[in-house]
C-alpha cells in the first residue's frame, strides 16, 4: 500500500489550475493510498475556520469525501495556514498533527514537519513565528471581523513577498546543524519536509554512525502564461511504499 506526501500547494483564487489539479489528486490518486500527508501551506493563507469561500468549501468537500472512503489524511500546519483548526478537522475528517511528528513505515522512522522551523538562519522570521503562534494572540485575531482579518492577511502576505527579495537563498534554507540535531533528537532515519520549495533528496552523513536522509517536497506550481502557452498546474507528489520512495511530478 502506498503513502502520499505533499506540501506547498498555496491554493488561491487567482490560480484555479492548482485547485483543479489538487481536486484531481484527491479524486483519482489519493483513494488508492493508505494515507495522505499534507505538510503545510495547503492554502496561500488562512484567516480562520469561519471563512467559507467557494474555493475553501470545494476543498473541504473533496477532503471529506476522501476520508469517508477510509483513507487516512493528516495535516501539519504551514507558515501560511497555521490557523487551520478543530472546525476544519471536524468538517473534513483530516487529522491535525503537531509541528514535528514521527511515524514508522516499512521499518524506517520518519520525522515529518513543514520545514519553516528548520530555517533558523532567518532570525527575523523565527521571531515573527514565535509571536504569531502565541495562543492568546491567535484567539484575539480570530475575534476580529472576517473582513479585517482578510485585510491584515493580505498585508502580511505582501510584506512577506517583499522580504523574500531581500533574503539570501542560504538564509531561506534549513540550517544543517540545527536540522541534524532535531533529527537526532527523534532518532529518525528520514526527515520529510516542505517549505523551501526545493524538491530534492539529501543523504546526510555526519559521522560513521550518525546519518539520515532528508527528503524535501517540491511546491505545486502553474506553468504557462495563458497567452502563448496554456496554463497548467504541475504537482509534486512523494510516494512511499514497500519498494522505497519516489517523486511523481504530474500535470
Amino acid at each position: 500500500m502506498s503513502h502520499y506526501f505533499i506540501a506547498d500547494l498555496h491554493l488561491n483564487e487567482s490560480q484555479p489550475e492548482l485547485t483543479k489539479r489538487f481536486l484531481h489528486f484527491l479524486q483519482q490518486n489519493a483513494p488508492l493510498a493508505n494515507s495522505v500527508y499534507i505538510l503545510g501551506d495547503l492554502f496561500d493563507f488562512w484567516i480562520g475556520d469561519d471563512e467559507h469561500s467557494p474555493l475553501i468549501e470545494q476543498v473541504k468537500s473533496a477532503l471529506s469525501s476522501l476520508t469517508r472512503q477510509g483513507v487516512n489524511c493528516y495535516f501539519i500546519c504551514g507558515n501560511r495556514d497555521f490557523l487551520i483548526g478543530k472546525q476544519f478537522a471536524k468538517e473534513t475528517g483530516v487529522i491535525i498533527l503537531p509541528d514535528y511528528h514521527l511515524i514508522e513505515l516499512y521499518g524506517k522512522k520518519i520525522l515529518l514537519c513543514h520545514g519553516d522551523t528548520l530555517c533558523t538562519d532567518d532570525v527575523r522570521y523565527q521571531q515573527f513565528r514565535r509571536k504569531v503562534h502565541q495562543k492568546w494572540l491567535q484567539r484575539l485575531f480570530l475575534l476580529l471581523p472576517l473582513w479585517i482579518r482578510l485585510k491584515i492577511a493580505k498585508k502580511i502576505r505582501l510584506q512577506s513577498q517583499a522580504d523574500k527579495g531581500r533574503k539570501s537563498l542560504t538564509m531561506m534554507d534549513v540550517n544543517p546543524d540545527f536540522t541534524a540535531k532535531v533529527v537526532k533528537s527523534y532518532q529518525a532515519d528520514w526527515l520529510i519536509h516542505g517549505h523551501t520549495h526545493k524538491q530534492a533528496v539529501h543523504f546526510i552523513q555526519n559521522s560513521a554512525t550518525d546519518a539520515f536522509t532528508r527528503i524535501v517536497l517540491g511546491d505545486w506550481k502553474v506553468l504557462g502564461n495563458g497567452k502563448i502557452k496554456q496554463r497548467q498546474a504541475v504537482a509534486s507528489i512523494l510516494v512511499i511504499n514497500e519498494s522505497g520512495f519516489n517523486f511523481i511530478e504530474e500535470k
